[in-house]
């Protein structure tokens, strides 16, 4: 999945929804749980299958997959979103020493074949740069995440007289460009996404925080969106818990819809028709 192809997709489904697999199997629909002896693959074979025409990639959250999946190997290795035709990558961060980095990289990578693996910046460069050099695999990098709590560390003014996440960004543009590097950065900070963009013009951010959070799509778009794309604008609980009833797909279906007119409406004022280099 490189770049270009990421902004085809993007195109060609007048779309730059993310749909965040975060399905906890405490809240999926009861009769799932009573007839089928995977009731979370289940869940989101149905829900991949509903929503892939309105979205460009997935999000699958491994923290709640291990606790219903029976194999993890088979989960990934029959996972419903390799026929999704989608840019997907793995939810979870690095919060092991570094030396443990490279097996890691190898389970993201190679057994599971994701496009991207979400990367914590913390730790420094070389708990990130084992990730990079893998064509057409992505980092995301932790900048600015989209709960309350990123106030207590993220916005520190740092002697440059910015903030600590400019800090982070800055930091990690000198280790890939933006054919290999994403940033995370939360749809409550909008002013603070226009912000990066000016810094960070040609990379793509991962958006969470639409949806049950309260991002506003108009205004992160406008803050972050260029021609082409740009973003990934991440939604999972407003989509997956739609209905909770037998109809739930559709209903996830028709969240993931309303968003995904929403964006085409945005891309053609952004003039998406052209491919940004």
């Amino acid at each position: 999945m490189t770049r270009q192809r990421l902004f085809e997709l993007i195109q060609s489904r007048a779309s730059y929804l993310c749909i965040g697999l975060d399905t906890d199997a405490e809240k999926i629909p009861a009769f799932l749980r009573d007839q089928f002896p995977d009731p979370l693959w289940e869940f989101n074979r149905r829900i991949i299958d509903a929503t892939r025409p309105y979205c460009v990639a997935y999000k699958p959250n491994l923290a709640f997959t291990r606790r219903w999946a029976r194999q993890a190997g088979s989960y990934w290795k029959n996972s419903p979103l390799h026929r999704s035709g989608s840019f997907y990558y793995r939810g979870c961060q690095t919060r092991r020493c570094w030396q443990h980095v490279a097996a890691l990289c190898q389970s993201v990578f190679r057994t599971a074949s994701c496009d991207a693996v979400t990367v914590a910046p913390y730790m420094g460069q070389d708990s990130v740069t084992p990730f990079l050099g893998f064509p057409g695999k992505w980092v995301i990098l932790l900048a600015l995440t989209s709960n309350p709590g990123s106030a207590d560390f993220q916005f520190a003014q740092q002697p440059e007289g910015i903030p600590l996440y400019r800090k982070v960004a800055r930091q990690a543009m000198q280790w890939a460009g933006p054919d290999e590097l994403m940033f995370v950065v939360g749809a409550t900070h909008p002013e603070d996404l226009r912000q990066l963009r000016q810094e960070a013009p040609d990379y793509f951010f991962l958006v969470p925080g639409v949806g049950a959070q309260g991002g506003d799509l108009n205004a992160i778009s406008q803050a972050g969106l260029h021609a082409g794309g740009g973003l990934l604008v991440n939604a999972s609980r407003s989509i997956l818990y739609a209905s909770s009833g037998p109809d739930f797909a559709e209903a996830a279906a028709a969240e993931a819809q309303a968003l995904q007119l929403e964006m085409q409406q945005i891309l053609e004022g952004k003039g998406g028709g052209e491919v940004a280099k």
